[in-house]
């Protein structure tokens, strides 16, 4: 859905996957807009959706970023038409990605922003925060370098981080087109579709043995794809190759 007012800002996508309450649900929504943002998405909410301890949270002019929420049932849906995706964790360091500060990281999102492409941020549940398998789906990892011994920062509070560094970025600063000249990245959509294509044929060709490990080769799999930046001519080549290895091999 789409909110008249175009003072707001509709990139990057801020991603709450299955959030557990609704006070932080809306407690987010306020923190978004505290900053102008407003493109606000939700994977899986606890309790269902619409939740009225998120709007009466999100108390007044904030309840438009939860009007225009977009809910789905999987992480992949959710950031299928995004470009870059980062995951907010203090966990995932047996994952091989780049790991960012939240500084470093809105950097990274705003010169992105400025060549064109679509970010979103995922943030974890509450309790547990993001699983392995959401992180094996972000090109990077936000890591904020708080006290060691009590890391966890509360959803709203991790919301707001974002969109405070983001906010503070120059907004003057050179973009900078990450990649090279003439080349489109390719979107979560891309690159999920990909890994079903290649997990398909190697689940045919017997690759992912013994049973019992499949799940962590398949996550392991996945989340090489969205480590190597693709673009949609790479996308093209890699399942090109599949096919004509399948037919040769026909």
């Amino acid at each position: 859905m789409t909110d008249p007012d175009d003072s707001l800002i509709r990139n990057p996508v801020f991603v709450l996957v299955r959030p557990q309450m609704g006070e932080n649900i809306g407690a987010a929504a306020r923190a978004m807009l505290n900053f102008s943002f407003a493109s606000l998405r939700m994977v899986a909410p606890r309790d269902g959706w619409p939740n009225p301890k998120a709007v009466a949270t999100a108390s007044g002019a904030a309840t438009k970023v939860l009007d225009h929420a977009g809910v789905f049932d999987d992480t992949g849906a959710a950031i299928a038409d995004c470009d870059f995706v980062f995951a907010t964790t203090a966990r995932g360091r047996e994952l091989t990605k780049p790991i960012y500060t939240p500084e470093a990281a809105m950097a990274e999102a705003r010169a992105r922003m400025a060549a064109g492409q679509k970010i979103a941020v995922l943030f974890g549940p509450e309790r547990t925060g993001l699983e392995n398998d959401d992180i094996a789906r972000a090109n990077a990892i936000i890591t904020v370098p708080v006290n060691p011994v009590f890391f966890s920062l509360n959803l709203a509070q991790a919301v707001l981080l974002m969109a405070y560094e983001l906010s503070r970025q120059e907004s003057s600063a050179a973009p900078v087109a990450p990649g090279l000249a003439g080349t489109e990245v390719a979107s979560a959509l891309d690159v999920e579709k990909l890994g079903d294509h290649y997990e398909e044929v190697l689940e045919q060709a017997g690759f992912f043995f013994p049973a019992d490990k499949g799940p962590m080769m398949k996550r392991n799999l996945r989340n090489m794809w969205s480590r190597f930046g693709l673009t949609r001519a790479d996308v093209q080549i890699l399942h090109g190759m599949l096919r004509q290895i399948i037919r040769r091999r026909d």
